[in-house]
């Protein structure tokens, strides 16, 4: 059977795109299908419409981990997502820290919305909140993972077992609850309603309002909010005049309790379907 092979991924920072896209731009060269085709629901105008796949597509679907989950913003629009019996390749990434649940949760939603998932991966990416965690990533090692799991997906794809199950991977049912950040007395640092700031270097170009995931920095004032902040870096990290920035006392805590207790190497964990050999 020939598969049209998919990215389909939210990616504020472009970490999970990197992912997801090399992925399966190495599934489609495997598989001489040629191009791949991108659905790339980031901002809003693209989660507006009823996204449909079909039993001919391979998607490789990926969203980063908040709070070791899918991120909560998200739940309700991945649920409006049709399979149709497509194939389907939930993929992490997350900063360092772990992924928890959020690999399972997404197989889950996808299985829920009419995928089969074959296999599974979670990979590193840059934290959010950080240009120190995870620095680069995912970088030339992790991108020949990414190269290697492509390859062992396809390899899989003639040896499907006609009753389908849900690929296995690492995480708990029912889910834990989201990740809190404590401080060092155990006392939770509360961090929702943080938002960034924007500096005197602010040229007013507007990138910041155009890349917001939630649509919520004002276009006619940038230094405005008119929706949540949901932390994913977009804006600190795209601004070319390094505008916009966060002073807040928890917010800077936690980044820094980030950076200390999470340096080391974590490295991208794959799993595969049982196949009929």
């Amino acid at each position: 059977m020939s598969y049209q092979v998919w990215a389909s991924y939210f990616s504020a920072t472009g970490t999970t795109e990197r992912a997801v896209e090399r992925i399966a731009q190495k599934a489609a060269d495997v598989l001489k299908v040629g191009k791949v085709e991108i659905f790339d629901f980031t901002l809003p105008g693209a989660r507006e419409n009823v996204k449909e796949f079909s039993k001919e597509d391979l998607v490789i679907f990926g969203v980063p981990v908040y709070a070791g989950r899918v991120p909560n913003v998200l739940v309700k629009y991945l649920h409006t997502i049709k399979g149709n019996g497509a194939l389907a390749v939930p993929v992490v990434c997350y900063g360092n820290r772990n992924f928890d649940d959020a690999l399972i949760e997404l197989r889950d939603i996808l299985e829920e919305d009419g995928f089969l998932t074959i296999a599974g991966a979670a990979f590193i990416g840059e934290h959010s909140f950080s240009t120190i965690l995870a620095a680069g990533r995912p970088d030339v090692e992790d991108l020949r993972k990414a190269d290697h799991f492509a390859e062992e997906v396809c390899k899989l794809l003639p040896h499907l077992p006609q009753e389908h199950q849900p690929v296995k991977v690492e995480g708990e049912e029912p889910y834990r609850p989201y990740y809190v950040p404590r401080d060092r007395k155990g006392e939770k640092v509360n961090i929702l309603k943080v938002k960034p700031k924007t500096n005197d270097d602010c040229i007013n170009c507007g990138l910041c309002a155009r890349v917001c995931p939630m649509g919520s920095i004002s276009a006619e004032n940038v230094r405005e909010f008119i929706g949540i902040c949901i932390k994913c870096g977009a804006c600190v990290k795209k601004c070319p005049q390094h505008a916009k920035y966060y002073d807040d006392h928890n917010y800077l805590y936690h980044q820094r309790e980030l950076e200390l207790g999470f340096e080391r190497r974590a490295e991208p964990v794959t799993f595969l379907s049982e196949s009929m050999e």
